[in-house]
């Protein structure tokens, strides 16, 4: 492992540019709150935000250990360290990652918002999700949506018209997780750990600032529920996710467009034991299939779980129908 930093709480040392050519921003790392922005930790409507988020940990998820956030404003990044400063300064951050005066700016915001709902009882809401904003602005501009095409983070940073640069570091960290998943619960931090955990979110606000000025008023309101769809996506609730904030309605210039978005929403089918093999098929060609059938997202929990569930985001009229086929795909025939 690289060298550790001399002081965990101090400013490092390491030259960051926040943008392609840029100039450069400090990185903080901190350890209490009182070390974060006043404006972050109690966020005002007078004073609305923008800032890159994301999470890194050991198999993150409910069940893993969130170890850092990265928090990227435009003049400074903050990796807050939920090893270190415990669950005292992840809930101070509470308010901000719940708020809608704060837009969390995030590539594929599902595991990082079941760790925080499941470890920190935080909802992560108001997210302008990276992965979700490609695909609609792809569709928006004449394409078509192919199931399971989503775009890597590495694949955003390469493409040119957002950001245009190579992430060759990233497959480095890869190794080292495979090798020790602990990775990232080591202290102090070192100097690779601070680089690995800056460069997923030092660019965020840059693309940010690329895409939003590409996307017309239904496409932004595809992405803000959908966004709130996939903070839900894994956090599965007794109470029908009562809770959590509501979803933004489809604005009124949109309700009398000819071609009117349809409402959203998430479905979650549980599978009898035994079944889910049934559902995916070998290869993975059934839940393709399905996928392929339907203009819906479907997810499955995978090896971080939850094992028994299937997850169905889209138009209602689409989920519906998506989980007519899953069902249909649990009945064994007998021939």
């Amino acid at each position: 492992m690289a060298s550790s930093l001399s002081s965990p709480n101090q400013l490092t040392c390491i030259p960051v540019s926040s943008d392609p050519g840029g100039e450069i921003v400090p990185i903080h790392i901190v350890t209490h709150a009182s070390q974060l922005p006043p404006e972050f930790l109690e966020p005002s409507p007078d004073k609305k935000l923008v800032i890159g988020f994301d999470c890194e940990g050991v198999d993150l998820c409910r069940n893993g250990t969130l170890c850092i956030m990265q928090l990227a404003f435009p003049d400074a990044i903050y990796l807050v360290d939920a090893i270190e400063g415990g669950k005292t300064l992840v809930e101070a951050c509470k308010p901000a990652l719940e708020s809608s005066n704060v837009t969390k700016v995030i590539h594929d915001c599902k595991r990082d918002s079941e760790a925080l709902y499941f470890q920190f009882n935080i909802k992560l809401h108001n997210v302008f999700d990276t992965q979700i904003a490609y695909t609609l602005i792809e569709v928006q501009e004449g394409g078509t949506k192919v199931p399971d095409d989503y775009i890597s983070f590495v694949g955003l940073l390469a493409d040119p018209r957002y950001c245009g640069i190579s992430y060759l570091e990233k497959q480095e960290v890869r190794v080292l997780l495979r090798q020790d998943p602990n990775f990232w619960k080591y202290r102090p931090l070192s100097e690779l750990m601070v680089r690995a955990a800056t460069d997923d979110v030092r660019f965020l606000l840059y693309i940010y600032n690329k895409m939003v000025v590409k996307m017309n008023q239904k496409s932004l309101w595809y992405l803000a529920v959908r966004g709130a769809l996939y903070c839900r996506c894994f956090c599965i609730t007794d109470n029908d996710y009562a809770d959590w904030p509501p979803l933004p309605p489809i604005p009124e210039t949109l309700v009398t467009d000819d071609n009117a978005p349809e409402e959203e929403v998430l479905s979650v089918v549980d599978v009898p034991p035994g079944k889910m093999g049934l559902v995916i098929g070998r290869k993975g060609a059934s839940i393709l299939a399905i996928k392929e059938s339907c203009n819906a997202e479907i997810f499955i929990g995978g090896a971080k779980g939850p094992p028994d569930k299937v997850f169905v985001i889209g138009p209602v009229k689409q989920v519906r129908k998506a989980e007519a086929i899953l069902r249909g795909r649990m009945v064994e025939t007998y021939y």
